[in-house]
């Protein structure tokens, strides 16, 4: 257990210093970087769908088998992704602010970050719970989705108002609620019996949904043969790591 604890914590502190990543927005040129963040998307969906099929769903099965409860808790993921995506204006808006992407929300942005990073830190935590092996494949399925959502973070707060520095100081915050939520679920742990019997499913789920209703139609936006072929092969590329990362187990 003493392990599990180190591993989470070291992964959503590392999770939660992705959050300076904002910075490059100021380094490259507005149209390359949307250019390059287009891959990173398609990467980062490969990754999650690889995480989802390749390590969550499969470590739930192995425990209880594959039965209607373990249908239902994947629902339940996506369900529950949906109404925080509705309810609270969570965003993951993975291409910088410019004239014809427009953000007014920065503050509701934050809020909604925030959630965002506490779950994160639920689903990590849970992952290392099951083995440190599903614990670091999650951990890395989850930095690959912040890069480009952390830039996208920092183009809304800079249109909001906020200066460089204090965006960057207040995202820094808003991800530290990752910490706080692989406390949380750690914790929980060790009074709810075999709690990972639910959170890994469901966070199964969550993956599912971000990938495929968040990040693929952000994809979608771009229609040339090339770049969209290129796009199917940074997918691949992303599941193809969740693949390797079997190796580790």
């Amino acid at each position: 257990m003493p392990n599990v604890w180190i591993y989470s914590l070291a992964s959503v502190l590392i999770v939660s210093l992705i959050s300076f990543v904002g910075l490059l927005t100021l380094t490259i040129k507005a149209d390359k970087l949307k250019k390059i963040l287009l891959y990173m998307v398609s990467f980062s969906a490969g990754a999650l769908f690889g995480d989802a099929f390749i390590h969550l769903l499969p470590e739930a099965v192995e425990e209880i088998g594959f039965g209607l409860n373990i249908s239902i808790y994947v629902l339940l993921g996506i369900g529950f992704f949906f109404i925080i995506e509705k309810f609270i204006h969570w965003r993951h808006c993975h291409i910088p602010n410019s004239k014809e992407h427009v953000h007014p929300f920065a503050m509701m942005n934050l809020f909604g970050d925030g959630v965002h990073n506490f779950i994160d830190g639920l689903i990590i935590a849970a992952s290392y719970l099951v083995s440190i092996p599903v614990g670091i494949a999650t951990t890395l399925a989850v930095i690959l989705h912040e890069i480009p959502s952390e830039i996208g973070d920092f183009g809304v707060l800079l249109h909001g108002g906020f200066s460089k520095g204090k965006a960057l100081f207040y995202n820094f915050v808003t991800a530290l609620a990752a910490v706080l939520g692989a406390i949380v679920s750690l914790s929980i742990s060790s009074y709810v019996e075999n709690i990972t019997v639910f959170l890994i499913p469901f966070a199964a789920g969550g993956f599912i949904y971000i990938a495929g209703s968040d990040l693929i139609p952000e994809l979608h936006k771009e229609v040339k043969v090339k770049k969209s072929l290129l796009q199917f092969i940074a997918i691949v590329l992303g599941v193809s790591v969740m693949l390797l990362l079997l190796l580790l187990e």
